[in-house]
């Protein structure tokens, strides 16, 4: 069996004296979609910056192809291969749009590489095409979501990990943008892990996921399992059933096999 891309075990991170993240493990293979879903403060966006060096985690292991990352600086580890776009797009304002997508290059050198990217990046996003020297502040919340996943390609990696994607968006917007997450799994071979609350969509494009709450992983499995899952049709798709009405908290995490 060949080794995950990514995988986190027994993470724990701590934002000072607090734990933000505790015992947490997941992975990722190669050419996957995963989705990790949670409410707000359930860590999601910690696991994701622990993963990609914003964060140092004081236990476990995070490793990537089998080689330990964990504790490394985040620009060590974006040219290993992963790019990590982050919530609330945080897109240079003051810079153009070709700008922003040339910052997402700055680790490579290969000009032609950069330029064929760059037409990629347009081809998936058009909208962006005529708004290259456009200041990137000045665009609507999907375009600088759409500028802030073609920034990330534009690193080249091998695994691209999408936080709150479609945070704020419209639904036809959200549609548009999880149609190109899965062209660019599908037609660029990208291995995607994607943190997402918007469920129903998230788990329509991923193989597997995993659900985080307050710092801890309570289940996991496939994303049709989960899909059928009471508990995620109650908290996650707003489907109650009489026999899981008013149970808040996963006891015991919960896993298919």
């Amino acid at each position: 069996m060949s080794q995950p891309m990514l995988e986190m075990r027994n993470i724990e991170t701590f934002y000072g004296p607090i734990m933000a993240i505790r015992g947490v493990s997941l992975k990722v293979d190669e050419g996957e979609i995963v989705t990790v879903l949670g409410a707000n403060g359930a860590g999601k966006t910690t696991l994701l910056k622990t993963a990609c060096g914003a964060l140092d985690s004081r236990k476990g292991q995070v490793l990537f192809q089998g080689r330990e990352i964990q504790c490394r600086d985040p620009d060590w580890v974006a040219r290993q291969g992963i790019a990590h776009v982050p919530e609330g797009r945080e897109v240079f304002p003051f810079l153009s749009v070709a700008e922003n997508l040339a910052m997402g290059a700055y680790n490579r050198h290969d000009r032609d590489g950069i330029e064929q990217d760059l037409q990629t990046v347009y081809d998936y996003f058009p909208v962006l095409r005529p708004m290259r020297e456009k200041m990137a502040g000045y665009l609507s919340g999907g375009q600088q979501q759409m500028l802030a996943i073609g920034r990330g390609f534009m690193s080249r990696p091998r695994l691209l990990m999408l936080d709150e994607p479609s945070l704020g968006l419209s639904p036809a917007l959200v549609t548009e943008i999880f149609d190109i997450i899965t062209r660019l799994n599908r037609e660029q071979g990208l291995t995607i892990l994607l943190v997402e609350q918007n469920a129903n969509v998230a788990l329509q494009i991923s193989a597997r996921g995993y659900v985080m709450e307050v710092g801890g992983m309570v289940m996991d499995g496939t994303s049709q399992w989960l899909l059928e899952s009471e508990d995620i049709k109650e908290f996650y798709l707003g489907k109650k059933d009489e026999g899981v009405r008013g149970r808040r908290r996963w006891k015991k995490r919960k896993t298919w096999r």
